[in-house]
């Protein structure tokens, strides 16, 4: 069975616009837990514009299913974006304190409103390489968010990674205009061939409850969704949403 890891970016997001410590990320992390997820997911940025530093390791000392911490591992310290907020430690400091069971390495800039591309592995794959050792040595599970480019995926193998995440937005974007097909052609082609360069497969960006059904691909260990699982929250209630959630990946 695939493995719903809810994405609490767009909760914290919505605490951040006040100053108040409402919503928690944390107590929203067990709601979900409570619901039916098997899998926490952040993406603390320098900028900390949702998820902060210091939720990190409340989340993972609280919670009793896989916690993933997504993020730039090149992203150094950065000063608190304002009073009251501690500094960013830089990615790697923030993982080595925290050890969650999965790290998802994510080349994304501090310009960017969210992550965008995946790995260039013709050009990322000898730097990657000495930080997935060093985070393999941490006890942390490595994905690689990436492209559906099939011919990457047994370099992503040989640096070291132990999955790779599908970033899927132009799936998404296909299925909004009904015409699909080739688009998740090439999906699963990618998927076939990190399976027999013996990766796991997660996926995730814009997946929703309607193009969550159609995503046909083979050996789908974990989707990691926020955004849409958050609106869909405010029209269900957020347990209810996951409820859905479970269900189109359970097949129901």
């Amino acid at each position: 069975m695939t493995v719903l890891s809810v994405n609490l970016n767009k909760v914290a997001l919505i605490r951040n616009s006040r100053d108040t410590a409402n919503p928690s990320p944390t107590e929203f992390a067990l709601m979900a837990i409570a619901a039916g997820a098997g899998g926490i997911t952040v993406h603390p940025r320098p900028d900390q514009r949702h998820i902060r530093a210091s939720d990190c390791p409340m989340i993972g000392t609280s919670i009793d299913v896989e916690f993933n911490i997504e993020g730039n591992p090149f992203a150094p310290a950065a000063p608190s974006p304002r009073v009251g907020i501690d500094p960013y430690p830089g990615f790697m400091s923030l993982v080595e304190s925290v050890r969650p069971e999965q790290v998802t390495l994510v080349p994304d800039g501090d310009d960017q409103l969210t992550s965008d591309h995946g790995f260039d592995l013709t050009a990322d794959a000898s730097r990657l390489a000495p930080i997935i050792h060093q985070l393999k040595d941490w006890g942390c599970r490595v994905s690689l968010f990436m492209d559906p480019i099939p011919e990457q995926m047994a370099t992503a193998a040989e640096i070291g990674a132990d999955r790779i995440e599908l970033y899927t937005e132009t799936y998404a974007r296909a299925h909004e205009s009904g015409a699909f097909g080739e688009t998740l052609a090439r999906f699963q082609a990618a998927a076939h061939a990190a399976t027999a360069a013996g990766l796991g497969i997660n996926a995730g960006h814009d997946l929703n409850l309607d193009n969550l059904p159609d995503f046909d691909i083979p050996d789908l260990l974990e989707v990691s969704i926020g955004h849409a699982l958050t609106v869909d929250a405010l029209k269900y209630g957020f347990g209810n949403a996951i409820a859905r959630y479970l269900d189109v990946l359970n097949g129901a």
